[in-house]
């Protein structure tokens, strides 16, 4: 099936618009990428709904790929490069017969390749449709990562047990270079697996006796490779090249960034290092759009929240700010609300420090700083523009704070953050940097706080009852909750655990969701602004609008079995 026959179907199925079709048709030929692909990098199609229409057109059944089941034997029937060259993926193998996924079942060189492959092993063939994300998830199973590693430290000849730290240095140390391709190696495998694991970010770290490297995954380090002590300056003189740092400078911290290919998708990598007396550390934001960004209805919002955000973003001028402590999501929510408003007829230019994810469509621009480019300099520039909507990575002080007011009141639609604990305290911040209060009701649009909680593997959860301590928690907290809250979740409740299983690689959790209290400007809102602002009074309107706290979006999550509620306390005890 050519790129122009599916976006055809899916036109004519109504999975698709139109104008979305011949957007991505000219983004395929510019981009040199299969309209599938885009599909896929953009989500404007479910993979599977993809795949079950090829499954409809070419009388191929559809297979849902358990990743987690695949072993190496099986694997080694179908070649990693035959597997990316022709969309053609091991699933199982039993009594003779080899099953197969096919990307494009139509493709006469893919069939060619899987009866060549039957033949030369003389197995009876089976075949499946997958879906574009299950194949991407299949190639990654072929680059095993500590196996790769140990090999090739092993090539470098290092003697173990001989650290680097406190070391008396010797004059002839560094004259003669060894071969530079096992570390080369030994870099691009941990990108790779940093991807594969969906980490958030790459920690290489000299230890006394050896160098850790560490990988930040829903939001907790865990530890991916120890190596010999010796690889420190190797690895991070390597790392630095990549970035284009200074390699002979490693007295101060550097930052840089790079772009490389990683599982047949562009992903950007942001690179800090550190120094200390046992040598540079590098920390390496991994900046992966297929697990970083996220469009609107994959947020989390509930319901009721998500028709009150629709509600802001459809409104011609005004702010939406958004809450919450470093590493709260609150980037990734911005992006969601970008990528909703971003149509061909709307001018959206950004300001961001850095930019994180590159988005189609929009003009985004980092701020420097150390050159007097910052936000509220950044903001007078963007209003020449001609934009219709300004997203501003932070507001910080009392200047952008300012600007940020007057661009909302002259007809954009502004889209910020805000350090507060949350939605109830934006007003009392604002004012604290001297915005006048008169301007707030008219300016502001909503105020959205959330926090990220971990989200429980579907593979291995199941419902239990919640203890006897736990149901008065949940009763307490949702004894002031909106009245089809508390028609909807009556006791005895039941919570959610998730023990641990190989899809989850024991950990129960499979990725992270918000949770959100949002809150909106009200006739009622407007006046306790303009008169007395006290936070209590805040408060009472929030209830009074039936706004759901931080902690009762959370609890609702977890009686619904996406989080747990233990981390939900946790997360929420403070706010």
């Amino acid at each position: 099936m050519t790129g122009d026959t599916l976006l055809r179907e899916l036109i004519s199925r109504s999975l698709l618009t139109e104008g979305a079709g011949e957007k991505l048709r000219r983004e395929s030929l510019l981009a040199g990428k299969s309209p599938e692909e885009l599909l896929h990098d953009q989500r404007l199609v479910p993979d599977e709904t993809i795949a079950e229409l090829k499954s409809q057109l070419f009388k191929v059944p559809y297979e849902k790929v358990n990743v987690a089941s695949l072993d190496e034997k099986t694997l080694t029937r179908i070649p990693e490069e035959t597997a990316r060259t022709y969309g053609v993926v091991p699933l199982s193998e039993d009594k003779g017969t080899l099953v197969a996924g096919m990307l494009h079942p139509d493709d006469p060189k893919a069939q060619e390749a899987l009866r060549f492959i039957a033949q030369r092993d003389r197995v009876s063939l089976g075949v499946y449709v997958i879906s574009w994300g299950d194949w991407q998830d299949v190639l990654k199973k072929y680059s095993p990562f500590k196996g790769s590693i140990e090999a090739a430290v092993k090539s470098l000849g290092i003697k173990p047990g001989v650290g680097t730290g406190r070391k008396t240095v010797r004059l002839d140390d560094g004259l003669a270079s060894g071969e530079e391709a096992p570390v080369i190696k030994i870099v691009s495998d941990t990108l790779r697996e940093a991807v594969k694991s969906r980490a958030s970010d790459i920690h290489i770290e000299p230890q006394e006796n050896y160098l850790r490297i560490r990988f930040r995954i829903d939001g907790e380090l865990h530890e991916a490779a120890m190596l010999p002590a010796e690889l420190i300056q190797a690895l991070v003189s390597r790392v630095k090249v990549m970035a284009q740092l200074k390699i002979d400078e490693t007295r101060i911290p550097q930052d840089g960034r790079f772009r490389t290919r990683v599982f047949d998708r562009d992903i950007d990598f942001r690179v800090a290092t550190f120094p200390t007396p046992l040598g540079e550390k590098v920390a390496i934001r991994v900046l992966d759009p297929v697990t970083g960004v996220k469009n609107f209805d994959e947020l989390g919002l509930s319901p009721a929240n998500a028709r009150m955000v629709e509600d802001g973003l459809d409104k011609p001028f005004g702010m939406i700010l958004i809450t919450g402590p470093t590493g709260s999501g609150k980037t990734t929510t911005l992006y969601a609300f970008l990528q909703k408003l971003n149509r061909e007829n709307v001018n959206i230019v950004s300001l961001e420090d850095p930019v994180e994810y590159f988005v189609g469509g929009v003009n985004q621009s980092q701020v420097r700083p150390e050159i007097g480019y910052d936000f509220a300099s950044g903001l007078r520039q963007i209003l020449r523009q001609d934009p219709d909507v300004i997203m501003v990575g932070e507001i910080r002080d009392e200047e952008t704070a300012a600007l940020g007011v007057q661009a909302a009141l002259t007809g954009h639609i502004v889209l910020s953050t805000l350090h507060t604990n949350n939605a109830v305290s934006v007003i009392p911040r604002l004012l604290d940097m001297r915005v006048a209060p008169f301007l707030l009701p008219v300016a502001v649009n909503l105020m959205i706080s959330q926090r990220l909680v971990g989200l429980l593997c579907a593979s291995c959860k199941a419902p239990e009852a919640a203890s006897p301590a736990l149901q008065k928690v949940i009763a307490r907290d949702l004894a002031d909750a909106p009245d089809a809250i508390k028609e909807k979740y009556k006791p005895p409740y039941k919570v959610y655990r998730a023990a641990g299983c190989p899809v989850c690689k024991g950990k129960g959790i499979m990725g992270r969701i918000a949770i959100f209290e949002v809150l909106k400007m009200s006739k009622r809102l407007e006046e306790i602004t303009t008169s007395a602002p006290a936070l209590s009074k805040i408060t009472e309107e929030a209830k009074a609008q039936g706004m759901m706290t931080l902690r009762q979006d959370g609890i609702v999550k977890a009686l619904d079995g996406f989080v747990s509620l233990e981390e939900v306390l946790k997360t929420t005890e403070e706010v």
